[in-house]
């Protein structure tokens, strides 16, 4: 537990110290990609969702706008729901507006297909649009690996 509260307390000094050394950053990390002619790669982000509380589901979708709103179309969104945390991509959830909003936006909602069979959801279940991997947590490892910054909120 002691390395989760220094991994939230670094991570959040990292959001909040963000706004002010984002333009430098982003300089810097867009110099290599002018000096050899290529557009440089979307920021990406990753949510993991394995809870049942509809409060955080909500804080969710308000910090994907956020990450939308602060980086514009330039940002790759995607929410990882595993267990539980299913619950927010039900069609008769009370977030289902909120993750077809987002989905309109490019958001990608991904659910895990092995959570789905212990709970006995089929797609029909959930928002239309939703993917399905057999794996939630090998998706975040495999999106990691392809730059997805990850956040659990």
């Amino acid at each position: 537990m002691h390395r989760r509260s220094i991994a939230t307390i670094g991570l959040l000094a990292l959001l909040l110290a963000a706004p002010a050394v984002a333009p430098a950053v982003a300089l810097a990390a867009d110099a290599p990609a002018k000096a050899s002619g290529k557009a440089a790669a979307k920021p990406r982000v990753v949510f993991q969702i394995n809870e049942d509380d509809s409060r955080k589901w909500h804080t969710v979708l308000a910090n994907i706008n956020n990450v939308q709103e602060e980086l514009g179309g330039k940002v790759e969104v995607a929410v990882v729901l595993i267990g539980p945390g299913l619950g927010m991509i039900k069609a008769e959830a009370l977030t289902a507006n909120g993750v077809q909003d987002a989905m309109a936006t490019g958001v990608r909602f991904i659910a895990c297909g092995n959570s789905m069979q212990s709970l006995h959801l089929t797609k029909d279940d959930l928002v239309e649009g939703v993917a399905q991997v057999r794996a939630g947590y090998v998706e975040l490892m495999r999106l990691q690996k392809l730059g997805y910054a990850y956040l659990r909120p």
